[in-house]
């Protein structure tokens, strides 16, 4: 009888310490949960996606031949690199903005501007040898036969500054004339890393 209970005990025994084990062991022959993704570089994280860097930051801008700056033009990047927005004001109250972005299947820059006088513009284009972003609305699509052709040039200077030069052609090309010619200071407390 005593032999008895203690294989009773024995198989009791050997239960209990079965369904304590199980879990133990499925959670062991369970299969690990798959790793993250390995990171991915952004798209526009590219060389030809920060061409337009040298216009980041927040601006004065004085028009030429004028003695002190009449906008701020602030000029940040959206959306991992991939869009440059532009916001301009005026101090006598002017506003327009526009989108500039590489567009890496055609190889080419393109902005688009609109502002507060509902005045459009598409231009497209690139750096040129010497290290300028130029753009132009000479043959594109939606461009009327006879409309004056405009062509935007940026510069870089050696300072940090930049020089925006607008020009617009009545006779496609031969001759332009400048319709906004402005330099860009970035503004001091950006400059101080204040901001």
């Amino acid at each position: 009888m005593a032999y008895q209970n203690y294989s009773i005990i024995r198989v009791g025994i050997g239960a209990i310490l079965l369904a304590l084990t199980s879990p133990a062991l499925a959670q062991d022959s369970t299969p690990a949960p798959p790793s993250a993704p390995a990171q991915q570089t952004p798209p526009c994280d590219t060389a030809e996606h920060k061409q337009f860097s040298f216009w980041l930051g927040t601006w004065d801008v004085t028009p030429a031949g004028k003695d002190a700056p009449s906008a701020t033009n602030i000029l940040t990047s959206e959306h991992l690199g991939c869009v440059m927005r532009e916001d301009y004001t005026t101090q006598g109250g002017y506003t327009g903005m526009s989108m500039s972005f590489y567009d890496a299947a055609r190889k080419v820059w393109h902005q688009t501007w609109m502002g507060r006088d509902g005045g459009a513009l598409f231009i497209e284009g690139g750096l040129n040898d010497k290290g300028e972003m130029v753009l132009t609305d000479k043959g594109m699509a939606h461009k009327a036969k006879d409309a004056p052709i405009s062509r935007v040039t940026w510069t870089p200077n050696a300072d940090g500054s930049v020089r925006q030069h607008w020009e617009s052609s009545p006779d496609d090309g031969t001759t332009w004339n400048t319709l906004f010619d402005g330099l860009y200071v970035k503004k001091v407390e950006e400059k101080e890393g204040t901001r």
